[in-house]
């Protein structure tokens, strides 16, 4: 699974967004967060809490790119980015040949206790505290999560715009957040973990490349 290929740098920062946010979020602990709350809530209260915070963290993390992107030299910049989609993707290659077989299963389980924990004893019924339950749980879990580094390393792609990213980045989370509190159960059993680890890490090198290929120009 490749990001489409395009003379449009717009249409590439979209589709390369899309696919690593999307392959980034599948079987991660915000999609059992999403999966276990929609179980418990109605769904439609669960997604409205997940995406706001899976877009703010978006927002947050685009900012920190764009920002290492204008502090550094602009000669500097295409390097930098192709060593850090060049590293990610072999960290992402390495860390899918440790994965165990029961990798999704502790993800899950660490969902769960997270939200076992924020709803205590005290069921909650109001749509707002649905809604701010799920925020706060998902925005927590984001930061410092592999798909907030995979934003902010897209963000220092100079060929990539803010708008590009941001728009193929809420699409991805919003088609795996609506995967989450619709069909997740069914995707968290049958998606193999690794085989996740092993596209992004695949993309990431084409990233790499890319940038490389822009470096050298």
């Amino acid at each position: 699974m490749t990001p489409p290929l395009s003379a449009d740098p717009g249409l590439a920062a979209f589709g390369s967004s899309l696919f690593a946010i999307t392959l980034a979020e599948l079987g991660d602990k915000t999609f059992f967060m999403a999966l276990i709350l929609a179980t418990r809530h109605r769904p439609r209260w669960v997604f409205l809490g997940a995406f706001a915070a899976l877009a703010c963290v978006t927002v947050i993390s685009l900012g920190l790119g764009y920002s290492l992107r204008e502090l550094l030299p602009a000669g500097l910049v295409p390097w930098i980015a192709a060593s850090l989609f060049l590293a990610f993707g072999v960290k992402l290659l390495v860390d899918a040949q440790r994965i165990g077989a029961d990798q999704a299963e502790e993800e899950a389980e660490a969902a769960e206790a997270a939200v076992d924990a924020a709803e205590g004893r005290h069921p909650i019924a109001s749509g707002w505290a649905v809604i701010r339950e799920a925020f706060l749980l998902v925005f927590i879990a984001e930061l410092g999560d592999r798909t907030q580094f995979t934003t902010i390393f897209l963000a220092t792609a100079p060929a990539f715009s803010f708008a590009a990213l941001l728009a193929g980045s809420l699409l991805g989370h919003g088609l795996v957040t609506g995967l989450a509190v619709g069909a997740g159960r069914w995707i968290g059993t049958r998606v193999p973990e690794r085989l996740l680890y092993r596209l992004s890490g695949g993309l990431f090198l084409l990233f790499g490349l890319m940038a490389l290929r822009q470096a050298l120009a």
